[in-house]
């Protein structure tokens, strides 16, 4: 099964479920193993031990399952998505293949300024002028540091060292293969208010397709809390 989510800023990357090994009854099934037993449709029985598991936190039957992800994001996304150890991941590298002429640079909207002490911060909206500013030095920032690298690769030199001047905001794709149980780890941090906007609107697109596939298990874990068992 192939489906893809993508942002709503145009050219602004995907979440695409690559495949996938996981329904509501790999949770059940694998917790009723416990007393040989299995079940193969989800009744109201079987929906009622989704919900045990979840507020009980008996985290194990909700780990037999898999989604495999193409993901398309700005590297600094990336970089705070592969903090969350629980998945096998591969990326995209610019060792072996030229990169794309794909950048994030965020609407006027989008900039904003901190507020407060680390690990505290408020997020304010940048005034319209300055913002309307920033947003186009961001912009020809990475106009200038590709057509840098698109040089440095006419010069000769290896995409390995001419990839050093491109930014954080450059684009990037990899695949990332989870079980459900660590899916929600990442859900609880990376859908939540607190967490830095652009990820969040990426995680969003992954708990849409966790939603699909599974819906009872996803339930149970929004009806809980949104904490992963």
């Amino acid at each position: 099964m192939t489906q893809t989510h993508d942002l709503d800023q145009a050219g602004s990357g995907f979440v695409r479920l690559d495949g996938h090994m996981a329904d509501d009854l790999s949770v059940v099934n694998s917790a009723r193993v416990s007393f040989a037993k299995r079940s193969t449709t989800m009744g109201d029985a079987e929906v009622g031990l989704v919900n045990f598991l979840m507020r009980e936190r008996h985290g194990t039957p909700f780990e037999h399952n898999s989604f495999r992800f193409h993901v398309s994001c700005p590297l600094f996304v990336a970089r705070e998505w592969f903090r969350h150890r629980v998945g096998s991941f591969n990326e995209f590298s610019a060792r072996y293949a030229e990169v794309g002429d794909r950048f994030f640079a965020p609407a006027p909207q989008q900039i904003r300024r901190q507020e407060g002490k680390p690990g505290a911060y408020k997020f304010v909206p940048l005034e319209p002028e300055l913002a309307g500013e920033a947003s186009g030095l961001i912009s020809d920032h990475n106009e200038q540091a590709y057509a840098l690298y698109k040089h440095l690769l006419w010069l000769g030199v290896a995409k390995e060292l001419a990839r050093t001047v491109l930014p954080v905001g450059m684009f990037t794709e990899f695949y990332w293969t989870v079980n459900a149980r660590s899916l929600m780890n990442f859900l609880s941090l990376r859908t939540a208010e607190t967490a830095q906007q652009e990820i969040r609107q990426y995680a969003l697109l992954v708990e849409a397709v966790f939603a699909e596939m599974m819906p009872v298990t996803h339930k149970a874990w929004r009806d809980n809390g949104s904490i992963c068992p």
